[in-house]
């Protein structure tokens, strides 16, 4: 509103000028100049506003999420519990002289549940769980993003004081972005400024702050970060959290089936023993689909038939209307039948159905 009237009245002096005879082309150069300038302060205010907002206030606060819904990941669970430890009894570390943990490392394909693993660690720790992403902490200006680190732990200290929490946990999704190699980027002044000002945060972290902050990151590019993220006194734990096994996805299943009016003839452990290689995301996704088909079906129960679809939709996509020549399915079905023996005879049981419906 403010830059409305300020030009308008801009438009309204030039024009008085000129028509009173006086040489207007000075202040044409000057408004230029003053234009140019009000930008380049509104893309500097843009980026405090998306780092206050989008960064840390739009995702603060306490997390509802708990380990028991968190499925499929017993182990990467356990090793996260056990050092999540530290944090819940401080003051015995504290007087065992233990250096305080600093970071966690979450690392594994997308969709294994690294992002719900977090809000279970701040749920565990009874903490104040901030989030963010790599991306949002990389700018075209100088100086922006190490700022939006800064504002990050601040943010993170203050939430907490204002709920009274002793502890906080600040979550950074795809720190791969944040924190890769330095000197690998074109521009790389704003990228290591970033994570230069990242390493001096979590140097700054100690045993007796009234609010002790955790670091946790997530990523499915270990191999890209910085070796100085990585040693002892920064991210000193690394949890590897991978694809489940077939118990790890029948859990999951089972915890995204809550809630939606299965059939009694529904068999979950077959869907899991056909969904090898399928991440939890995946597994939710099928459930959702499968819903999906039921309803426009008019069913008022999910069956193993909407199910043994959405599988093969998650898995190959929508089917094509397509419909090949009987010679081109006699090539395509021995095509697969050869993957599929090849398949069995390297992974017993890897194989759940052959398939020659064109799919997209």
């Amino acid at each position: 509103m403010i830059r409305e009237v300020l030009m308008g009245a801009a438009a309204a002096l030039v024009a008085f000028l000129a028509l009173n005879g006086l040489d207007v082309t000075p202040v044409i150069f000057l408004g230029a100049l003053g234009v140019a300038f009000w930008f380049l302060l509104e893309g500097r205010g843009a980026g405090r506003r998306f780092e206050m907002v989008g960064a840390v206030r739009g995702n603060s606060g306490p997390s509802p999420v708990t380990f028991a819904d968190v499925g499929g990941q017993e182990v990467p669970k356990r090793e996260l519990m056990e050092a999540l430890e530290f944090v819940r009894e401080a003051e015995r570390v504290a007087r065992m002289g233990i250096r305080p943990l600093k970071g966690i490392l979450l690392a594994g394909p997308p969709g294994t549940g690294k992002t719900l693993m977090a809000k279970a660690a701040a749920h565990y720790t009874d903490s104040v769980f901030l989030s963010a992403s790599g991306s949002q902490f990389v700018e075209m200006y100088a100086g922006v993003g190490a700022q939006r680190v800064r504002r990050l732990f601040r943010e993170a200290r203050e939430s907490a004081r204002r709920q009274g929490k002793q502890s906080a946990v600040v979550f950074i999704d795809e720190i791969e972005v944040l924190g890769g190699r330095r000197g690998q980027h074109g521009s790389h002044l704003e990228y290591d400024q970033t994570l230069n000002q990242l390493l001096v945060e979590m140097d700054g972290l100690a045993a007796d702050d009234p609010v002790r902050v955790l670091v946790i990151g997530a990523t499915n590019r270990p191999d890209l970060l910085d070796p100085a993220l990585l040693r002892p006194g920064r991210f000193d734990r690394v949890v590897h959290v991978d694809l489940p096994d077939r118990e790890g996805r029948l859990h999951i299943l089972k915890i995204h089936a809550r809630g939606k009016p299965l059939a009694r003839d529904v068999d979950l452990e077959g869907v899991a023993r056909d969904t090898y290689g399928f991440s939890g995301a995946h597994l939710e996704n099928v459930l959702n689909e499968a819903a999906i088909l039921a309803m426009r079906a008019g069913k008022a129960h999910i069956g193993q038939a909407e199910l043994r679809e959405a599988i093969d939709k998650v898995m190959m996509g929508e089917k094509l209307d397509r419909r090949p020549r009987r010679e081109e399915m006699e090539r395509v079905a021995l095509h697969e039948i050869g993957h599929a023996i090849v398949a069995e005879l390297v992974r017993p049981g890897a194989v759940a159905q052959v398939t020659v419906t064109p799919r997209g």
